[in-house]
Formats: C-alpha cells, structure tokens, sequence
C-alpha cells in the first residue's frame, strides 16, 4: 500500500488571505492526493466511489455485538464510509471466522503520525473481533515508483516492520510479510487476478500510461491478492471462502474496487473496507503527511523538542493574528490544524468539546491549543519509542516467519 506522500499545499491564515480561493476540482487517488477549493469532500467521494457512508445505526451495532464502546474515530466520523461491512458484522454475530488485511509501503525509515491511523485502528479491530492479521509490505511498489534503490527498500521495510510490532498487535495472530520475500506464495492468487484484468481495464482505473514500467501494471493484482484466504497457505490451508476487513484510507478504495470485481469470477468472497479520512499536512487540510517532506509531519523518531517545534512553526492555526483579535472573534476550528489533530489524538470527549468551544469563543489562543497538541503527541512518541527499543531482529522473524 502506498505511503501517503504527497507534497504540502502552501498555506495563508484565513485572516490574512483575502483573495478567494482559486475553484479547482479535488484529485484523490493512491498516489496523489489534493483537496478542492474547500478541502477534501468526503461526501463526493462517497458519491464517485459507490461506497456507503458508516451511520450511528451501524455503530450502536458494532458495540452491540463486540460488547465494546466504538473507537472514537468512528463516533467521531474519522473513520466514515465502508464497504460490506454489515457482512463483517453478520459473519461476527453468526460465529464465522473472518480475518483482517491492511498495508503500508515502507519509504522512509520512521512512520510519522499519518500512517499511525490504519495500524491504530487495526489493532481495534483486532482485539474487537479476536481475528487473525496480515500486514503486506509493499517494498515491491516503492521499489518501481521511487527512486531507491532494492537496499534502501529493505532498510526501510525493517525499520517500519519494527514501528508497526511496537503499536503492540498480537503476535500469535499477526503476520508480517514482505512481497519481495513472500510472493512467491501468493504467485498461484496474483496469476488468477492478472488474467481476469485487461491492460485498458488497469489503465482506466489507476491512469497508467504505456510509457510506465510493467511492474506499475502488474502491482494491483499484487495488493489485490492477499483479500483472497488461499494466499496464506500457512495460515488458513487452501480456504477460499473466508471474508477479509481491510481498513484503509480512502484514497486506496480503487484497488479493491477491481479487487472486488474480480472476486466473484474467481470463486472468493468480495472483500468488505471500512474506509479512514486523511490526515493532514501540518500546514493544512489540503494534503496529508508526507514521509518526504518532514516539516508536514511529526515523526516517530522526534524528540519532544522536535515535536512541540514542529507544531508551533508548521501547525496551520484558524487563530486570529494577535490575541487581542483571537479574544474578540474567536478561532476558525474548522481550518485548524492543531484542532483537527486533536480530534485524532485526544480520546476524551468531554475536553475535545470543551477546547474547541473555548477556541472557537476566544477563550484560548492558539499557542495554549498547540501545547495542549504538542503534550498528547509527546507521550504517544515516547510511549512508542520505549515500545519499539525491545522489538529485536529475532521478534520481526517471529512476525514474518511463514
């Protein structure tokens, strides 16, 4: 899966910018993501991608049934339109097993916060339901589309392998496993994906063009194939009619749309999704974190001075220009950076509505709001980084063994 790497939109304060914004139509696809005039519509994308919104009727039934209060990214909307996921949840009720699938595309040698969504909410999801997991590495795809070379490719999948054990997902549970090294495997699933799917048909759906190198063709049906039980031999013998969860960001949706096209002719059950929204660039709405770019994110590997720096120079502010204005007019907390991360990170309810009402009124400034952001984000780095010190060489093998 891909890394979210996508370059910061350049960014004034509301208060600051008077001419009005240039219309532009929103482009959001695996590679590349950019928000219109206003951001990202997420109702749009509901709409173009012919996938559901999730509803508090959905919801009350996730608790009702995993006897667990929601995560707050789903009451809070974060994580907001799915795919079959009443099936999921049919299959729960009914005691069959089912499992879980998500991904990430090692290009850098740290995570940053914006890949933290997918792996946190898996791991929800995990203790929720008591299922089993894969994480594909996709050191393949950033090996064609980027310019590393098959060492860096490596480095970076082991160091971002040794991230994702230290969210602490259960190991009796969870398998790891690279392309390049397991594909093998997978060959006899990705070989029935490549023949249901034309050139024209790859083309239309990612915009390849003839003068991209064959692997970019080839790589979809490579994401597509671990939606199918029989590409885990080792894990679920030759079963071919277990469903798979896949929890991604939105913009991944076009690979398990084919994905989904193909498995009934293929005799697989579709895969179901339950889809995240972006998190954004520090400096604003309309792009997400970047592993490229690292003054749009805050790292893993920060220190808590890098941290609170980051947040206090890069943190796009709906804040007023001195504090006397703020006083007066208040905050727009919907262009707010700090606030929009909060609403990620800061798991009580009570103090989110209370800090977004007293910025919103005036009665916070905008550098109490960032140090309120830039203390949540320290501990989660710090409870992280104390977490990732024992996962040893010899517990990633114990993670990707197959």
């Amino acid at each position: 899966m891909t890394d979210q790497s996508v370059p910061p939109t350049p960014t004034n304060n509301d208060n600051n910018n008077n001419a009005a914004p240039a219309e532009k139509d929103q482009k959001i696809t695996p590679w590349d993501v950019e928000g219109g005039a206003n951001g990202i519509d997420y109702d749009k994308l509901v709409r173009d991608f012919g996938c559901a919104k999730i509803d508090d009727a959905l919801i009350a039934r996730f608790e009702k049934l995993t006897k667990k209060k929601a995560h707050h990214w789903l009451r809070r909307g974060l994580f907001f339109s799915h795919r079959d996921l009443t099936a999921i949840l049919d299959a729960y009720e009914a005691g069959k097993p089912f499992y879980l699938y998500t991904g990430r595309g090692p290009s850098s040698d740290s995570l940053h916060f914006g890949h933290l969504i997918p792996f946190f909410f898996t791991k929800y999801l995990q203790d929720a339901f008591n299922v089993p997991l894969v994480i594909q590495m996709t050191d393949d795809e950033k090996f064609l589309w980027k310019d590393m070379t098959s060492d860096d490719a490596r480095k970076y999948l082991i160091e971002n392998v040794k991230d994702i054990i230290a969210i602490g997902f259960d190991i009796e549970k969870t398998f790891i496993f690279s392309n390049i090294e397991y594909l093998g495997y997978m060959y006899p699933t990705v070989v029935k994906i490549w023949k249901c799917v034309t050139g024209n048909q790859v083309k239309g759906i990612f915009g390849f063009q003839d003068s991209d190198n064959i692997g970019k063709f080839a790589f979809p049906a490579i994401q597509a194939a671990p939606s199918f039980p029989d590409a885990f031999p080792h894990i679920f013998g030759g079963r071919r009619d277990l469903l798979c969860l896949i929890p991604c960001a939105i913009d991944q949706d076009p690979y398990f749309r084919m994905t989904r096209d193909v498995a009934p002719r293929l005799g697989y059950k579709k895969p179901c999704l339950i889809h995240s929204k972006f998190f954004p660039a520090l400096q604003g709405h309309n792009t997400k974190m970047s592993a490229s770019a690292t003054n749009t994110a805050v790292f893993l590997t920060d220190t808590p001075k890098q941290v609170k720096d980051k947040i206090n120079k890069y943190a796009y502010s709906g804040g007023k220009d001195t504090a006397e204005e703020q006083r007066k007019f208040g905050a727009n907390i919907d262009v707010d950076v700090s606030i929009e991360y909060l609403t990620f990170f800061l798991e009580d309810d009570d103090k989110l509505a209370q800090i977004k009402e007293d910025y919103r009124t005036g009665k916070m400034l905008t550098g109490e709001v960032k140090a309120v952001l830039a203390g949540i984000l320290t501990e989660y780095v710090l409870r992280h980084q104390k977490a990732r010190a024992s996962v040893t060489d010899d517990v990633v093998k114990s993670f990707m063994a197959a």
